[in-house]
């Protein structure tokens, strides 16, 4: 339980203090929470009441909320046995497991309705897009039992999620992307195809970007088990070519399939991860 409020209390850090610096920001115009203040009217809704300012003025007023229409989505965590590297302190798991407690948080926040599925070669969990704020605990148990383990099959399970999802919304992967790009992007592009928005957030840890590592060593594929002895600074130059065209094909196929893609690494702050979300949810009118 304490770890589980331990998951509760980064999401809600991380949330409360994205939106204290938003508002010290250009972006001052998201309103993650209301939009302004209007006098009380028979029939609203006395749970809207803000007993705040009515202490302040003796009069009643509700929070107006900007939108009142819930926007569906769905948080894709890959939880396959590569999501288990770090170099530092967080794996690429832990880091996306603490971005998506946040945007599920955020999510609730605004009213909007937040699932979750967890997969590796096949799909773990799925639950469903919900609203209320309950959710949130049974989310933040999910992530929190998810561990990295078993092989990537990240095309096949893409496509059985886009048919599972009837109700079009935003769809949220966080992932390596460590597998056939092309059959990968097909997968991408059947969500596209049954008219639902995608963000992918391309999570790599420091040394997998720049391979800057000092020392002769083994490395080790973490989900076939190949080994490979070599010396880094010999490989180096071949390794960033080989990820810099990796990177460059999501980038060049995502733009030109209407997908939005953010290139992350495990070391950057939270808050870029959370102003793409909303950029995103502005866009599409959510």
């Amino acid at each position: 339980m304490s770890r589980l409020a331990n998951l509760n209390l980064v999401a809600r850090l991380v949330v409360e203090g994205f939106i204290t610096g938003l508002h010290k920001s250009p972006y001052h115009g998201f309103s993650v929470e209301f939009a302004e203040h209007r006098q009380y009217m028979p029939g609203d809704e006395i749970k809207h009441v803000d007993w705040k300012v009515y202490a302040k003025t003796d009069r009643y007023f509700v929070k107006q909320f900007e939108e009142e229409t819930n926007l569906k989505s769905y948080i894709l965590l890959d939880a396959s046995a590569s999501m288990g590297y770090t170099s530092h302190t967080l794996s690429k798991l832990t880091y996306s497991a603490y971005l998506s407690a946040a945007l599920a948080y955020l999510m609730l926040k605004q009213r909007d309705a937040v699932g979750l599925i967890t997969f590796d070669q096949a799909i773990r969990t799925f639950m469903p897009p919900r609203s209320v704020n309950t959710y949130l605990t049974l989310i933040l148990k999910e992530l929190h039992n998810t561990s990295s383990a078993a092989k990537t099959n990240i095309s096949e399970t893409l496509h059985q999620m886009a048919e599972r999802i009837n109700r079009r919304g935003l769809i949220i992967l966080f992932s390596d992307l460590f597998d056939d790009p092309h059959k990968v992007l097909s997968g991408l592009k059947h969500f596209r195809h049954k008219k639902n928005e995608v963000i992918v957030f391309h999570v790599l840890d420091p040394m997998e970007r720049y391979f800057n590592f000092k020392q002769d060593g083994v490395f080790e594929d973490m989900e076939t088990g190949e080994r490979l002895t070599t010396q880094p600074w010999h490989i180096r130059g071949d390794y960033r070519k080989l990820l810099a065209d990796f990177i460059a094909f999501y980038k060049r196929e995502c733009l030109a399939n209407r997908i939005d893609y953010v290139l992350i690494d495990t070391t950057e702050v939270f808050d870029r991860v959370l102003l793409h979300y909303l950029l995103k949810r502005k866009r599409i009118g959510g």
